[in-house]
């Protein structure tokens, strides 16, 4: 199957600004249709549910939809589709807007608290808010997209970064519950 490429922009939110989603099938091609979900966190298996963005009660002909007034961190995906009965494409890799906002439902926060760390520093991140259950994810340069399990030890609310996996890139908590964190980028020298 295809699988499309999901873009969004701006990735760093100012709370409120809009966010443009583009979808892009290659090889590209016409009569595509396009959806658009909301990446919704499922803990249990380490992925995502989607759910069909609210106020599109179909598809869009065009492959690029704006997202209004956009506070917090949240993750998106795209998938297309032609012909009657409908083939679709593959789910597109989720993107992510991130938000720094403060004051976000579920909260990351870094120990020591700094922006740039050492590659041999210990580092703690721990998320917080009303949920029994948390993972922590990172994106990197080279990895767009992989959890503490995988680079760290998490141990229920709090995320140890094994020193030799620490890496440059952006953390950010998700809850049981479904809410993503306030995101956090740290520089690894």
């Amino acid at each position: 199957k295809l699988v499309p490429v999901l873009s969004v922009s701006p990735s760093w939110l100012s709370p409120g600004a809009s966010v443009t989603l583009s979808c892009e099938v290659q090889p590209q091609s016409a009569g595509w249709r396009f959806f658009w979900y909301k990446a919704v966190p499922e803990l249990s298996v380490r992925s995502y549910s989607f759910e069909l963005l609210p106020n599109i009660t179909s598809r869009t002909e065009q492959n690029s939809y704006i997202v209004q007034g956009q506070t917090h961190t949240a993750g998106y995906v795209c998938r297309a589709g032609r012909g009657e009965p409908v083939d679709y494409t593959g789910y597109s890799e989720p993107k992510f807007v991130w938000s720094a906002d403060l004051h976000p439902a579920a909260s990351l926060s870094v120990s020591p608290d700094r922006v740039q760390h050492f590659s041999s520093d210990s580092v703690s991140l721990s998320c917080g808010g009303k949920s029994a259950e948390w993972r922590v994810w990172r994106s990197t340069e080279t990895d767009p997209l992989s959890v503490c399990s995988i680079w760290g030890n998490m141990n229920r609310s709090t995320c140890t970064i094994n020193p030799y996996w620490f890496h440059s890139g952006v953390y950010w908590c998700e809850s049981g519950s479904g809410e993503f964190s306030n995101a956090v980028n740290i520089t690894v020298q």
